[in-house]
């Protein structure tokens, strides 16, 4: 017996993930969104896994421009995470006016995450309704300190990197 779509949602739910803005630039168009289905997968090559929605009007400037940023939130970025995820309704365009990217890098690259992987789409394997996008990281950048920001219950939570005391 299969777990159904609805108990499938509800557990994953509670599974907490990093939050992350996927970028791109290219011939085929500027765009980004919020993603929480990031894994690593190997270091040799260093290369991340990244799942995006098939229905996305974003998911062809993906693949067809073939690079990508992996921006890593941090706690203090929640704004950023909804503006991405579209609930904000701010214009994609407007979103890369903000002086929060770096522009020196061919893929728009967040200037205060907390990583930032810049890679190159090596594979692409449908899975259901998602995309499943093998990202070779080329160039990373990781900032020490802050807190990251999580998806959990269906909400963005920040996270303390520093553990609670431990009681005796």
């Amino acid at each position: 017996m299969n777990a159904s779509q609805t108990e499938f949602r509800e557990a994953m739910a509670h599974l907490p993930a990093a939050v992350n803005i996927l970028t791109t630039d290219g011939p085929n168009g500027r765009c980004g969104i919020t993603v929480s289905a990031v894994c690593s997968v190997t270091d040799d090559p260093p290369t991340v896994l990244v799942c995006v929605n098939r229905r996305s009007a974003m998911h062809d400037v993906f693949n067809a421009n073939g690079r990508v940023c992996v921006n890593v939130l941090g706690g203090d970025q929640r704004a950023l995470a909804l503006h991405f995820a579209g609930a904000t309704k701010v214009s994609m365009a407007e979103r890369f006016t903000w002086d929060v990217w770096d522009r020196t890098h061919d893929v728009p690259v967040l200037k205060d995450a907390l990583v930032t992987a810049v890679g190159r789409i090596t594979d692409t394997k449908p899975m259901g309704s998602h995309s499943v996008l093998f990202v070779e990281v080329e160039r990373i950048r990781t900032r020490s300190g802050g807190r990251s920001l999580v998806y959990f219950n269906r909400d963005f939570h920040s996270l303390d990197a520093t553990p609670p005391p431990v009681a005796c």
